[in-house]
C-alpha cells in the first residue's frame, strides 16, 4: 500500500463510530506489540502451525507424515 493510500484510509476511519475506531486502534496496538516482541516462530514452526489449523486432529497419517512427525520430535 502506498502513503497515499493509507492517508485515505485514514480519512475514511475517521468517520467511523468512536467504538470502531477504538477496535482499529486496538488492532493495530497489538501488531505494534508483536513487532516489538522478541519471540516469534521460525519458518518450519509457522509451517507447522498452518498445518494444525488445517487439520487440528487428523484421523490418519501417511507413514511417510509419521516418519516425518517422529524424527522432528524425537531426532529418530
Amino acid at each position: 500500500m502506498t502513503k497515499e493510500q493509507v492517508k485515505k484510509v485514514l480519512d475514511r476511519v475517521r468517520a467511523w463510530s468512536p467504538e470502531r475506531q477504538a477496535d482499529l486502534a486496538q488492532i493495530a496496538e497489538m501488531m505494534e506489540a508483536q513487532d516489538n516482541s522478541p519471540l516469534c516462530l521460525t519458518d518450519e514452526q509457522a509451517d507447522e502451525v498452518r498445518r494444525r489449523m488445517e487439520d487440528p486432529a487428523p484421523k490418519t497419517v501417511s507413514l511417510a507424515e509419521f516418519n516425518a512427525r517422529l524424527k522432528t520430535r524425537y531426532g529418530l
